[in-house]
């Protein structure tokens, strides 16, 4: 699947009914690539991860995906268990214009199921999709935000709405300037990297630039860095 036609900005977050049937799940970091999405969705490891994901109860793919912006930032933090290194996580400002977290993201809108959604939040929470009643999606439409836990991937957010239907991720409970920072490793990067290329058509200049300068990666990574990994042909996640 390669994503289709321009990119797209969320507008108002619809009404809390709107969720019911199907959503858009608003992937940044490494589930922009469609590989990383796939083993949350149809089960199974990328080559170089270090676990076996069990997949969704509906292993059906994404019924469509678009290009996006979310307001906000990506920063790297904590240590990943899969790729070493730190994680990206989503910082979406305060909307005021005049912080260091203000400005856009680039994600990519996948449109699931919410049994879909709920299931790929579930893994990256470190749960077994199933296992225990889903979390109730009404608290976030309603309020644009919820928490379900103190930890990573565990605050949902509502970031708007697409063609009628609530746009859906999920990130850490602090803001960036709050965040332990810890550089990603260059497995991690490559998938980025190829969800940056399917999603907004990025070269490895362009995605080397922006990777190197985010919170986290920066000082720590140098554009040409980057570029020299990206630039490695080797499989997804090796």
């Amino acid at each position: 699947m390669t994503a289709t036609g321009g990119v797209r900005r969320p507008g108002p977050r619809p009404r809390p009914g709107a969720a019911a049937g199907r959503v858009w799940y608003a992937a940044y970091a490494s589930n922009m690539s469609l590989a990383r999405l796939t083993c949350y969705l149809a089960g199974g490891r990328l080559p170089g991860g270090d676990r076996d994901h069990p997949g969704s109860r509906d292993r059906r793919p994404p019924a469509a995906d678009v290009p996006l912006l979310l307001p906000g930032r990506l920063h790297f933090a904590l240590e990943s268990s899969v790729w070493g290194g730190g994680m990206g996580f989503y910082d979406p400002g305060d909307g005021d214009g005049d912080g260091d977290d203000d400005g856009e993201m680039p994600a990519r809108g996948y449109l699931l199921t919410t049994g879909q959604f709920l299931d790929v939040l579930a893994q990256e929470r470190r749960r077994t999709p199933g296992d225990g009643p889903d979390p109730d999606l009404r608290a976030v439409l309603a309020d644009g935000r919820a928490l379900l836990g103190p930890d990573r991937y565990e605050t949902v957010l509502c970031v708007g709405g697409l063609a009628g239907r609530p746009v859906l991720t999920f990130t850490a409970p602090w803001r960036r300037a709050e965040a332990p920072l810890n550089a990603p490793t260059a497995a991690y990067l490559r998938v980025l990297a190829a969800g940056l290329r399917e999603a907004h058509g990025w070269d490895t200049a362009r995605s080397a630039a922006y990777l190197s300068s985010r919170p986290g990666a920066a000082g720590a990574w140098s554009a040409d860095g980057v570029a020299r990994v990206l630039a490695v042909s080797r499989p997804l996640g090796e």
